[in-house]
């Protein structure tokens, strides 16, 4: 039985199958509803095209040509990713502004008999609705900051945190770079950090999981991680929280370090040009010593004089800038082995109770 597409806007309503976006590639990349799937009607390339000729030749001539690419990409998802679907799911579909885009893919969705509601105003309103939710939802929680030296292993304890049910926000995580000049992500290869915009929608799709009648622990960050900002009202009420701060000795930090980060122990070159960033703060000289001790693989010195020379010094001038004056109890520890890590745990959890 033949269906009509509906409309809806942000928040939803109702649940769905599967969340459409039918833009192009490239618009999914820098944001997209999170868990949503990228079924383009018209991909990067063929936007192009249509829009030099709507340009340089007339608007009907682009409407003719935009049409048939249109229904040939539906008819190759029609013929792959739909072939299985069950005739009682449901799909929500959007483009940039709920135009013709995603009309086109709903309307015949609909007509084979699906249910499927189209957003009102596309990405647009549902862009909208992240910026005015991250705003008011920001303001709903109260964080607590976990501070320390780098190489505390601050990400580590919040893992464990989160696993035994205490609330935690992983910004690096969503921002997938650990916030200093070597913390971009790594696998085989180094990893790209998420568009700005897509890193908000996933915070607040994180914000929207958690409790505002339970603590919230984040790790102590700049208003950058990497290279995303954080919103301003969430950055200002992070900026607002007491802290608790964990002191580990300097080799342990070396330890936890050097056992975090071995893709730049596998990738020297890469680590010495990053370190050459750095040349204008601290001179040739030192990145020339930094260099000497990448290529005599003495990696113990070089950490050490890493976290002497940069990042301590760092750290303690954004903690005077941001979280200094609400640093409310120091837990010195000597390593996070067995019953350390467990009584660490255990003082950093019964704040949150």
């Amino acid at each position: 039985m033949a269906r009509s597409p509906t409309y809806t806007q942000f928040p939803l309503k109702e649940t769905y199958s599967e969340i459409i976006d039918v833009r192009s590639e490239s618009e999914f990349a820098e944001d997209h509803v999170p868990g949503a799937i990228n079924l383009p009607v018209l991909d990067d390339e063929q936007r192009e095209k249509v829009g030099t000729i709507y340009h340089q030749v007339s608007p009907f001539e682009a409407r003719k040509m935009g049409a048939s690419l249109v229904s040939e990409n539906i008819s190759k998802h029609l013929a792959c990713h739909f072939s299985a679907q069950d005739k009682n799911d449901s799909f929500l579909v959007y483009c940039w502004r709920g135009g013709q885009r995603s009309h086109s893919l709903a309307q015949v969705l609909s007509q084979i008999g699906w249910r499927v509601a189209v957003v009102e105003g596309g990405y647009k309103t549902y862009r909208a609705y992240v910026r005015q939710q991250l705003e008011q939802l920001s303001q709903q929680f109260t964080y607590k900051i976990l501070c320390g030296l780098t190489g505390t292993g601050k990400t580590y304890i919040l893992e464990q945190l989160q696993s035994h049910g205490v609330q935690v926000l992983d910004l690096e995580g969503l921002a997938n770079h650990r916030g200093s000049l070597l913390g971009q992500a790594w696998e085989s290869e180094p990893q790209p950090q998420p568009a700005q915009k897509y890193f908000e929608s996933k915070l607040l799709q994180q914000l929207q999981s958690l409790d505002p009648n339970k603590l919230v622990w984040v790790e102590s960050e700049s208003n950058k991680v990497g290279e995303i900002h954080l919103p301003p009202a969430f950055w200002e009420k992070m900026k607002q929280a007491s802290c608790v701060e964990v002191q580990l000795p300097t080799e342990a930090r070396v330890d936890g370090l050097l056992q975090a980060y071995p893709h730049w122990l596998n990738h020297p070159e890469s680590l010495k040009s990053k370190l050459e960033m750095l040349k204008s703060r601290y001179g040739w000289s030192q990145i020339h010593h930094w260099h000497y001790l990448i290529d005599t693989r003495q990696w113990r010195a070089l950490v050490r004089d890493l976290l002497e020379s940069h990042y301590d010094p760092a750290y303690r001038r954004s903690m005077s800038k941001s979280y200094y004056q609400r640093v409310e109890k120091q837990l010195p520890i000597p390593d996070l082995a067995g019953q350390n890590r467990l009584a660490l745990l255990d003082q950093l959890a019964r704040y949150s109770l």
